[in-house]
């Protein structure tokens, strides 16, 4: 009797301990599930793609109720962007390249930004000439993460065999380079790209224009055709510049690196690409030569933006504020693969000293973004069909570009 006494009181105790506990947990406040802030950006580099993922833990460290889902889109980003922004199934915070802006701005898809920036934030910091393809309005709808400029790369040993000791500092001056470096170390002394998109500084440095107020293209006139006119002269007269194509590759670099062309216009992109894949190449960077007395180059950025339809925006804009921010952009451009858009990063990874990138961050000033309007797809597809067709001897520049900015016209007008 005494042992099933025992027994029971062990019992009682042992259910009044859990009666006890439950209670207590009952009590005890309980965290709330973190916040998903979706993110979505186009596939790169996968050492880009690595170093993103680190700098979005770091933020998730700061923010332990925000989990941030990264989606990398493989194909068609745009496309699939503005197929999500249709059916409200966008994500809250994306990429979105300076080349689409003007359109998606002008949507209403987009959160303004502008209640979001505080002081501390320092959007001074910011390089203007990047923010304001990304303003519409008065309103700020992206904040840019990165950004390259255009650069002269040329080879220091193709220069030091025909005695050349600096680079060419006019349009001229690189001409006279191009015929004395051909047919020495490398075939062609010039890589010339023909695209748009490596041309607009050109058609701008003799006061030409690839879009009017309206958005319709209007790169025929007469002094845009200038800048186009010293391509064709050292394509067809000299002979001493050769498309990706005559060499056999499948971008400037490349035919850069390959010693097809001694010298070549690109990218900060292409410092790493070269460094990596031909180690042996030993190359230097320079502003790209003046044209018509001008400093000219082409400015290339992307920024981080807001879908409207954003479920917890508030988050969304920590996220944004934090990549954007001088110490999530610090180190998002810290191993080299893009430029900084704050000035004060720039000077703290040393980039306007660094001997190769010095060069690419001394244009963003001066530099031609590439943007333009809200139907540039029109604008770009008719222009690199004519040009490449000028460039081969088809037909002439003044015709060829008439037809490329009608058809444009056309298509934008059936756009609108």
């Amino acid at each position: 009797m005494r042992k099933k006494r025992l027994f029971n009181l062990l019992g009682l105790v042992i259910t009044i301990a859990i009666a006890l506990i439950s209670c207590h947990n009952l009590l005890l406040p309980k965290s709330p599930p973190p916040i998903i802030v979706k993110l979505s950006g186009w596939t790169g580099n996968p050492l880009e793609q690595t170093l993103l993922k680190q700098v979005i833990q770091d933020f998730e460290k700061q923010q332990s109720q925000i989990k941030v889902k990264y989606e990398a889109i493989a194909d068609q980003y745009m496309d699939v962007i503005k197929t999500r922004l249709v059916g409200e199934a966008a994500p809250d915070v994306f990429y979105l390249d300076a080349l689409e802006a003007p359109f998606l701005m002008s949507q209403n898809v987009l959160e303004p930004l502008n209640k979001y920036i505080k002081p501390e934030f320092d959007l001074t910091d910011i390089e203007p000439n990047l923010l304001n393809n990304f303003t519409y309005q008065n309103h700020i709808y992206g904040l840019p993460k990165d950004y390259s400029t255009l650069a002269l790369f040329y080879n220091k040993q193709a220069f030091n065999q025909v005695g050349l000791t600096s680079p060419p500092t006019t349009w001229e001056q690189l001409r006279t380079y191009a015929k004395q470096l051909t047919g020495k170390l490398n075939k062609y002394g010039f890589g010339e790209i023909p695209e748009l998109s490596r041309q607009a500084y050109k058609i701008n440095a003799f006061g030409g224009e690839i879009i009017d107020k309206n958005g319709y293209a209007t790169f025929a006139n007469d002094p845009g055709l200038q800048g186009l006119e010293l391509v064709i002269n050292q394509y067809q007269k000299d002979r001493s510049s050769a498309q990706k194509s005559d060499v056999g590759t499948n971008s400037g670099s490349e035919m850069f690196g390959q010693n097809k062309v001694a010298m070549v216009i690109e990218g900060n992109w292409a410092i790493p690409y070269l460094q990596e894949t031909f180690p042996k190449l030993e190359f230097a960077t320079a502003e790209i030569p003046k044209i018509n007395h001008q400093q000219a180059t082409m400015v290339f950025t992307v920024a981080y933006v807001m879908n409207k339809q954003a479920p917890h925006k508030i988050e969304a804009w920590k996220l944004i504020s934090y990549l954007t921010g001088k110490e999530g952009m610090k180190k998002w451009t810290s191993k080299g693969f893009a430029l900084p858009a704050r000035k004060s990063v720039a000077q703290q990874l040393g980039y306007d000293k660094d001997p190769l990138r010095a060069s690419l961050v001394a244009g963003v000033n001066y530099a031609t973004p590439w943007q333009l309007g809200k139907y540039p797809a029109a604008i770009i597809n008719n222009f690199d069909n004519q040009f490449i067709s000028v460039l081969l001897g088809q037909q002439p520049l003044k015709q060829a570009m008439l037809k490329a900015q009608n058809a444009a016209n056309q298509q934008i007008q059936a756009d609108m």
